[in-house]
């Protein structure tokens, strides 16, 4: 291989990935849009809280055909479809810390700031060094099993400590899959920005969550 033919295959593989990079960014900065606009209106609306089977079927389900059609026009469809769905999800809840905590509007504006702060310094970090931290995908993928499973105990059995555990631990992973996905692009293991999209902001959506649930048990005043 010749040393131009080499040079030419780099700054086509450098540009094919911030192609990447700047689609996801713009994909993911509508769709969090998008998904604060359903919450807006599901919280106007009152809407009662969806329940876990309503909730992880509506997921799982929209994440399947996201996935499947992501390499097509209509996997943009599924993906507001899916974004918009967990919007409307997380109405109810930002609602119940309003009515239950007297600082509940203060407590949902420290998550999304910490949520915006980690967001940004962490895929920061991981495009300025360019590390590569594909090494932590079978962690994680363990760690997030690990943490669902122990969520859905605490729900089931009502232990307030184990979810308390269970926030803590999706923030340190959320935050490990905020690197993991970023560097994933970087390095060309993610090509497709629909799926890169949906994966950052399945993670977002997961840190304010387990954010705000830490903030409105030790900063709540009811």
């Amino acid at each position: 291989m010749s040393v131009n033919t080499a040079i030419t295959q780099t700054a086509s593989s450098t540009l094919a990935t911030n192609k990447v990079l700047r689609n996801t960014y713009l994909l993911l900065s509508m769709t969090l849009f998008f998904s604060a606009m359903t919450a807006g209106v599901s919280m106007v609306m009152n809407l009662p809280p969806f329940g876990m089977i309503i909730t992880l079927v509506g997921f799982y389900g929209l994440f399947f055909l996201t996935s499947k059609y992501s390499d097509r026009a209509l996997g943009l469809v599924f993906t507001f479809a899916l974004t918009g769905f967990m919007g409307l999800t997380l109405g109810p809840i930002l609602n119940m810390y309003i009515h239950n905590f007297s600082n509940g509007h203060e407590l949902i504006i420290m998550a999304l700031s910490g949520t915006g702060v980690i967001f940004l310094g962490l895929s920061g970090y991981a495009l300025t060094t360019r590390k590569d931290f594909s090494f932590m995908g079978g962690f994680l993928l363990t760690g997030v099993l690990v943490a669902f499973l122990a969520g859905i105990g605490a729900i089931i059995f009502a232990i307030p400590a184990l979810s308390l555990a269970v926030s803590a631990m999706f923030i340190l992973l959320m935050s490990g899959m905020i690197l993991y996905q970023t560097s994933e692009i970087i390095h060309g293991g993610e090509t497709n920005y629909i799926r890169a999209t949906v994966s950052l902001y399945v993670s977002l959506y997961n840190l304010f969550l387990s954010l705000l649930q830490i903030l409105g048990i030790f900063g709540g005043e009811r």
